[in-house]
């Protein structure tokens, strides 16, 4: 009897932490080392309360929502990232445009998102991040050209050393790795 017990004690304790692992908040993963959590489908990480919350009702600034919808999209989720990008109020930042093209181009969207990368670019020409994700458009496009002149411009913002040249030059050596 003590055997049975001590199974079913450790089936149950099991399944306790097999639940418990489920439920809490997902770490985004990719190459952007993002360490914001992704939460169930309608709710979004709060930053300042470190908790996930109810979408809608949720009291968190544009800047949160954009970095919550990037960390959606980074994990697959990109009709989400475009619902959470669409609750942000100022939808005019070099940020929120990057992260819908991001998220429409992974849809297949490409030129649809190639028009929010430019508008984005226009926002701030500074930012490698969207010159990378332009570039990797370009080469999905098959304008191998556009794309490196999007990495030239990569390399004036931040060398070759920077995760934006690294990767477009990856993708535009070999396209498979977008």
């Amino acid at each position: 009897m003590t055997i049975m017990t001590a199974r079913i004690a450790s089936i149950i304790l099991g399944g306790c932490l097999a639940v418990s692992v489920g439920s809490g908040p997902v770490f985004a993963v990719g190459n952007d080392s993002s360490t914001t959590p992704t939460c169930k489908k309608g709710e979004i990480y709060d930053q300042k309360t470190k908790k996930c919350v109810k979408q809608q009702s949720a009291n968190v600034s544009d800047e949160n929502r954009a970095d919550y919808a990037y960390s959606l999209a980074k994990v697959g989720r990109y009709e989400e990232a475009l619902a959470v990008l669409d609750t942000v109020k100022d939808k005019n930042t070099a940020e929120v445009l990057n992260y819908r093209g991001y998220a429409t181009r992974k849809l297949g969207r490409t030129d649809e998102g190639i028009s929010y990368y430019l508008q984005s670019v226009k926002m701030d020409p500074q930012y490698a991040k969207v010159r990378e994700y332009l570039g990797e458009a370009y080469v999905i496009k098959g304008q191998l050209d556009l794309a490196r002149d999007q990495l030239k411009s990569i390399k004036a913002i931040c060398g070759t050393g920077c995760e934006e040249y690294q990767d477009l030059n990856a993708a535009i050596l070999d396209p498979s790795k977008i």
